[in-house]
């Protein structure tokens, strides 16, 4: 019963809503000739949430997931959407009552929805897309800044490495923004 309680006060959930741009190396010619777009560019939404348990709620997982807000054009008149999701290991050390670093490294995948004129069903669904998935990695981090309570903002960048990402002119893209997030089972002074 003792060891229960005491894992009870030791764990931290963090959840957040960000707003972020993406960055990736300009357009460029194919070995064969063809033009590859950046796919960098545009504002990204997405939510973020992590679960600290260990060592005084230093250390846990967490997970994200970032879209474009609106459609990009591939090529000149293709629609698409990029979609980052990962699965990462999360440190967040105090500095202080009202600091808190964070940093992140996992895996993933980068799901690329190209949007078509019409719909396509089956048994469980109808979509207006078709997807490409590419496998990726990511190394990132922020700095929580307690405003109030568990009320945090959060400054961050990520860097995504994209497996086999043909469609695009590189492998890489980094995000970076602000993020809004609140923390429960925080020990949280008051800022005042």
């Amino acid at each position: 019963m003792l060891f229960s309680g005491m894992s009870a006060l030791a764990q931290q959930v963090d959840i957040a809503f960000g707003v972020n741009a993406l960055t990736s190396p300009a357009a460029s010619l194919s070995t064969s000739g063809q033009t590859l777009e950046s796919i960098g560019g545009g504002t990204y939404v997405g939510f973020s949430g992590d679960y600290l348990f260990l060592f005084n709620r230093q250390f846990g997982v967490g997970s994200e997931v970032f879209w474009r807000a609106s459609r990009a054009n591939y090529g000149i008149s293709q629609p698409y959407r990029p979609l980052f999701y990962d699965f990462n290991a999360v440190w967040a050390p105090r500095l202080g009552p009202h600091v808190s670093p964070e940093l992140v490294a996992g895996i993933g995948a980068e799901s690329l929805r190209f949007y078509t004129p019409f719909e396509t069903c089956s048994f469980v669904s109808c979509t207006n897309y078709v997807s490409s998935n590419h496998f990726m990695g990511d190394f990132g981090g922020g700095l929580r800044m307690y405003v109030h309570g568990g009320l945090f903002i959060r400054p961050e960048v990520k860097l995504y490495l994209v497996r086999n990402n043909v469609e695009f002119s590189s492998n890489h893209a980094t995000r970076y923004g602000v993020s809004i997030g609140y923390s429960f089972g925080r020990d949280n002074p008051s800022p005042f």
